[in-house]
């Protein structure tokens, strides 16, 4: 589990697996798909998972160069093994919000 969780660990990447789980994104696109996240912190997230394969980028040869972020093969059964957590978040979702205790409370 812990190879996993240092791939996917931080505020935003599993994030990133959701939006790029629907298929080819551009920067701009994600951007606004993930409020809160400033550009720089996406650029680097999306390079991170790039270094390790989770994450395809491809540049067009167009004026201006259009860039699309993609999974990988590897990216997309990772998706696939996360998506058991994410069932679990929606079928909880109320009872976690509603406990004082939890720290997405207060989000």
């Amino acid at each position: 589990m812990s190879v996993a969780i240092d791939v996917v660990g931080g505020k935003w990447k599993l994030h990133l697996m959701w939006v790029l789980g629907e298929g080819p994104v551009r920067f701009g696109q994600i951007r606004r798909l993930l409020d809160g996240v400033s550009e720089k912190v996406l650029a680097e997230n999306l390079r991170q998972l790039e270094a390790v394969g989770i994450v395809h980028r491809e540049i067009f040869p167009e004026v201006p160069p259009r860039v699309e972020y993609s999974l990988t093969p590897l990216g997309q059964t990772l998706n696939e093994a996360l998506r058991p957590l994410e069932e679990w978040g929606d079928r909880h979702r109320n009872e976690l919000l509603c406990d004082p205790r939890t720290l997405t409370a207060a989000s």
